[in-house]
C-alpha cells in the first residue's frame, strides 16, 4: 500500500499578497520554514469545508501519482493582522486566526492553456476520472485550476471539490448520482482512455488509502462546536467521508458513463 506522508505545519510569518483571482481572496505568504506558500484561508467564504476539500481531494490525487504541489497546514497567529492596511484582508486575516492550509508556492508557474499546451491521453483520463470521482466543478476552459512548472502539469485548487459536504442529509444517495458538469471539463477532448484510467484508480484508492487521507483531516475542522452537524464528534464525521468516498468509488462506472457520453457529444 502505498504509505501516506504525514502533513507538516508551519507558522506564517509575513503575509505577502493576495491572490485577488481567487473568490476566497487566497494569499501568497512566507512561512517559518523560509518556504512561499498560497494561504487558503479558514475564514473565507467557505470556511473550512474548503479546507477539508482541498485536503483531501489534493491528497488523494497525490496518493494516487497526480501531480500534486506540497500541502501543509498553516498556523496564522493575530499579529500578522496588525500590520496590514488592507480593512478586508485584515478582517481575513482576524477570522483566520489558527490553523489553516496552504500549498507550495510555485514561482514562475503559467497557467494551463489548452490551446498551446498539450497532455498525453492517459494522465488527461485519469485526470477527468478523478475530477468526476471527487466532483470537481473547477477545471474548466475558463478556469483550468492547473500550472505548468518547469515544463510539467500541476493540479491545484479542489477548494470546490466535495461539494456534497455542504449537506451531508442525502450524502449516499449524491455518492451515486453521475457527475453531468464532466461535459465542461478542460481535459475532456484528449481524455480517450478513461476506461483504463477507471481500471487504474480502482486498483490504486484501496479503503487503506482513503482512510489514512481522511485521517488526516484535523479534528478542530470537524468539531460539532464548529456547525457540523448532524455528527457528534470528529471521528464520526471523518467515518462519514470515508463512508462517501467508498461508496462514490464503488459506483464509478456512473460516473464514467456519463464521461463517455459528454466525450460522444463533443
Amino acid at each position: 500500500m502505498t504509505k501516506i506522508k504525514e502533513i507538516r505545519t508551519v507558522a506564517v510569518t509575513r503575509y505577502v499578497t493576495p491572490l485577488r483571482e481567487g473568490g476566497s481572496l487566497p494569499a501568497i505568504v512566507e512561512a517559518d520554514d523560509c518556504g512561499m506558500y498560497v494561504l487558503k484561508f479558514r475564514g473565507a467564504g467557505q470556511g473550512v469545508k474548503a479546507l477539508i476539500a482541498e485536503l483531501v481531494a489534493g491528497e488523494l490525487a497525490r496518493a494516487a501519482g497526480l501531480p500534486i504541489p506540497e500541502i501543509v497546514f498553516a498556523e496564522l497567529e493575530r499579529e500578522i493582522s496588525r500590520t496590514e492596511p488592507d480593512e478586508e484582508i485584515q478582517d481575513l486575516l482576524k477570522a483566520s486566526v489558527g490553523l489553516n492550509l496552504a500549498i507550495d508556492y510555485l514561482p514562475g508557474s503559467i497557467s494551463f492553456d489548452p490551446v498551446v499546451e498539450t497532455v498525453d491521453a492517459l494522465l488527461a483520463s485519469k485526470i477527468v476520472w478523478f475530477d468526476a470521482f471527487i466532483s470537481n466543478i473547477d477545471r474548466t476552459a475558463r478556469n483550468t485550476n492547473m500550472l505548468v512548472w518547469h515544463k510539467k502539469l500541476w493540479l491545484i485548487d479542489h477548494g470546490a471539490a466535495l461539494y456534497f459536504h455542504h449537506s451531508w442529509s442525502d450524502y449516499p444517495e449524491f455518492a451515486a448520482r453521475p457527475f453531468t458538469q464532466i461535459k465542461e471539463h478542460v481535459l475532456l477532448p484528449p481524455a480517450t482512455e478513461i476506461e483504463m484510467a477507471d481500471e487504474y484508480f480502482r486498483e490504486t484508492l484501496t479503503a487503506g488509502i482513503i482512510s489514512s487521507v481522511v485521517d488526516l483531516i484535523p479534528a478542530e475542522w470537524l468539531a460539532p462546536k464548529a456547525g457540523n452537524l448532524p455528527f457528534v464528534s470528529a471521528e464520526e464525521h471523518r467515518r462519514a467521508y470515508f463512508d462517501y468516498l467508498m461508496r462514490r468509488l464503488e459506483a464509478s462506472e456512473i460516473f464514467v458513463e456519463e464521461a463517455r457520453r459528454a466525450a460522444a457529444a463533443i
